[in-house]
């Protein structure tokens, strides 16, 4: 009986060193590989040291705890949100923190803003060991950046016109900041999901206050809109006037023009013969005074000459033409 016994010990611990290589070889078929999907970097340590950084992909690692790997998702964009959080159990689909959401304005007033802030993992190194706890480290941040932007802005830009300018202004303090701590965190947007007075009062009055500019934009839109209109009609209007002013001036130089060619006619012919010409103004005066008069001269001869009409010789035609009997009166001139 004891050979046989000695027989069956010997193939028991055979079959236990079997048994313990295969467990040991599974092991390391286990531990020596891992996979990274396309979202995903993997940090990989040995013995606490970061040796490697690898993407997507099958890798090798030592097993038995000789290397550890740390996967972090790199390519997923996460969010932060700042005075309200999702509900789903909530009729609106969120509830309000107030902790968070309610500040003071530049002015002394209180609102409730609430930003919903998207950021990403840009090295997971950093992510990992630079920092404890980065994501709470970025949410302080938020909440201190946020309160100073708002706290230097009045309460009319928070609830209506400021809104972007916020935004802009906030991304751009907490990115200058995370590149100073360095923690692996990279901010990509920055939104305002809602600004509104505490109470339902003061939000009624914000809101006809609002209405009241838009209104008050739309009539200024409208008065440029009526300038632009009559502008270029009173112009047009303008450069009639203008030029019928020009026309009624050179109207007038041409007729003082006419005058003075008459007057200088005039004063040619008297000064060859003043006598003759006296006669003829005083003929053609008389005819302007007395127009259905007829002329007759009394010559030194002793006869009576019938004037003619003559040529206006102080402008005009003489009016002395109408020689009609019965509307014509008879003046003798000696």
């Amino acid at each position: 009986m004891e050979p046989k016994a000695r027989i069956d010990i010997k193939k028991i611990k055979k079959i236990a060193v079997i048994v313990v290589v295969a467990a040991l070889l599974l092991t390391l078929a286990l531990t020596c590989w891992y996979t990274v999907d396309d979202k995903q970097q993997a940090v990989v340590t040995t013995f606490g040291k970061v040796t490697d950084v690898t993407d997507a992909g099958i890798h090798f690692m030592l097993p038995f705890g000789i290397q550890q790997v740390h996967k972090v998702d790199v390519n997923v964009y996460q969010k932060i949100e700042l005075g309200y959080r999702t509900d789903t159990s909530s009729p609106e689909g969120y509830r309000l923190v107030e902790d968070e959401s309610k500040m003071i304005t530049g002015d002394y007033n209180i609102v409730n803003v609430e930003f919903f802030v998207e950021y990403k993992v840009s090295d997971p190194v950093k992510y990992l060991y630079a920092s404890y706890e980065p994501e709470k480290i970025l949410r302080n941040l938020i909440q201190s950046q946020v309160r100073t932007v708002v706290g230097s802005t009045n309460v009319d830009a928070v609830l209506t016109t400021g809104k972007e300018m916020i935004q802009q202004q906030v991304k751009e303090l907490i990115t200058g900041v995370l590149a100073q701590y360095d923690i692996g965190l990279m901010l990509t947007d920055v939104k305002i999901q809602d600004s509104e007075p505490p109470t339902e009062e003061v939000t009624a009055a914000f809101k006809d206050v609002e209405t009241a500019k838009q209104g008050a934009e739309t009539v200024v839109n409208e008065a440029k809109a009526y300038r632009n209109a009559e502008i270029p009609k009173a112009q047009a209007q303008a450069d009639k006037t203008l030029q019928n002013a020009e026309y009624l001036k050179q109207q007038r130089i041409n007729q003082a023009a006419e005058r003075i060619a008459l007057f200088e006619a005039m004063y040619s012919e008297y000064v060859n013969n003043p006598e003759i010409t006296k006669s003829r103004m005083y003929y053609e005066i008389i005819t302007k005074m007395l127009p259905d008069v007829k002329i007759f001269i009394n010559t030194s001869q002793g006869g009576v000459e019938m004037m003619l009409p003559l040529d206006d010789f102080l402008g005009g035609t003489s009016p002395a033409q109408n020689t009609t009997p019965n509307t014509a009166q008879n003046t003798e001139v000696e």
